[in-house]
């Protein structure tokens, strides 16, 4: 049985926004929490990159110009659609890699109150072995462009949000910790 505190994220109608780097866990646990409200909506940040079918540029360490303006447009589409679902009744969850000082930008884009940014940040090694579990392939330079993201996420991100080291965690007690702490510790203004 939830407890008061829990009843207040799932009742509070919130968007929330997960990001981490890739195989952190995410997808998962965006999808579990999304279920756990009354009505929730799962937002996945890579279905926009997907619809560019011509022209394409993906980010890699040295991004053109190009791959950034997709990733800010992809950032924007997500926004909206958050914002749009908020508005139609839903508690929302946007999952996506955000890392680096675009995770100032993205939650500025999000309208919508409450939002709540959450930030998975399993130890590296724990990411390479559920890379190495997965048929989607995240890292097609191994452990190093692990280790090199992981750094990012770090060092350029900024401290906003409830930062979570998942490395022991099954996705559940990673939702059931979002419940629990997301409106006092992940909340933004």
């Amino acid at each position: 049985m939830p407890s008061r505190a829990d009843m207040s994220l799932l009742a509070a109608q919130p968007v929330v926004l997960i990001t981490g780097i890739s195989a952190a866990g995410k997808s998962t646990v965006a999808e579990r929490l999304a279920s756990r409200f009354e009505s929730g909506v799962h937002v996945k940040g890579d279905v926009f990159r997907r619809m560019v079918v011509a022209g394409r540029q993906e980010m890699t360490s040295s991004p053109s110009a190009e791959a950034w303006r997709q990733l800010r447009l992809r950032y924007r589409l997500g926004a909206a659609t958050a914002d749009t679902f908020h508005a139609a009744g839903f508690a929302v969850v946007v999952q996506d890699v955000v890392i680096g000082a675009v995770l100032t930008e993205y939650v500025e884009a999000i309208r919508s109150r409450p939002l709540v940014v959450v930030v998975l940040a399993p130890d590296p090694a724990v990411v390479a072995a559920r890379e190495a579990s997965r048929e989607k392939v995240a890292y097609r330079h191994g452990p190093d462009g692990i280790a090199d993201l992981d750094a990012a996420l770090r060092a350029e991100t900024p401290r906003i949000g409830l930062w979570l080291d998942t490395s022991d965690h099954e996705p559940d007690r990673t939702v059931d910790e979002i419940i629990r702490c997301g409106l006092t510790e992940g909340r933004v203004s």
